[in-house]
């Protein structure tokens, strides 16, 4: 999967440690330089979990569902295995700073349980990103490889939807199979990713109650 498989990971290691050890680094200290530090990780905090939630919402409910309308179903296929790495490091790597920020302003021994609460959820969306990055992307990216080649044999595939495939898999026992499996690994990346939404819309009102406009 390349660098940033990596990174997130070292990101999630820093996540951890920041919730659990916050003595280790300096969460608990006073003065003035940790108030700056404290903007400072409120703003971090807001603008990761600004990017990770509009990230979110445009590829699960936008951008996704314009480009399958729209595109040949091959070419929205591996335009889709480019870019969904990137999007769950993006969002994953916005959860692990966020994670990490909030984890710091709010040491897990002494936070309330609200705070806790949201600890877990930010834990959650962070979570459900790693498994899509790490498991269900590359498991559906290969298995969507394999259904390509079966339908480029069968001169399916240039067409915009789904109609050629279930009309071809109906005589292809090897396709219908794929299509199942295909959809199963599908359907599990697609049950974290609104999973992982949800616990952000979950963390958006949480920062809602804590406006003062």
């Amino acid at each position: 999967m390349g660098w940033y498989t990596s990174f997130v990971a070292a990101l999630a290691f820093l996540a951890v440690g920041v919730i659990f050890s916050p003595e280790t680094f300096g969460s608990l200290s006073n003065g003035e330089n940790s108030e700056k530090l404290s903007i400072f990780l409120k703003l971090a905090h807001l603008l990761s979990f600004a990017t990770a939630w509009g990230a979110a919402l445009w590829a699960t409910f936008i951008g996704g569902i314009i480009m399958f309308k729209n595109l040949p179903r091959h070419q929205f296929g591996n335009l889709q295995s480019k870019m969904f790495p990137a999007y769950f490091t993006l969002v994953g790597s916005c959860c692990a700073i966020s994670l990490s920020a909030f984890g710091y302003l709010h040491p897990w021994k002494s936070s309330s349980t609200v705070d806790k609460y949201q600890l877990g959820f930010l834990l959650s969306a962070f979570a459900f990103n790693l498994t899509n990055l790490f498991v269900f992307t590359p498991m559906t990216i290969n298995m969507m490889k394999q259904r390509h080649k079966v339908e480029r044999e069968n001169n399916i595939g240039d067409e915009v939807g789904w109609s050629k495939n279930r009309e071809k898999a109906k005589t292809i026992p090897k396709l219908a199979a794929m299509n199942k499996k295909f959809g199963m690994i599908h359907g599990l990346s697609s049950l974290a990713n609104i999973l992982s939404f949800g616990s952000l819309a979950m963390h958006s009102w949480y920062l809602a109650g804590k406006l003062n406009l």
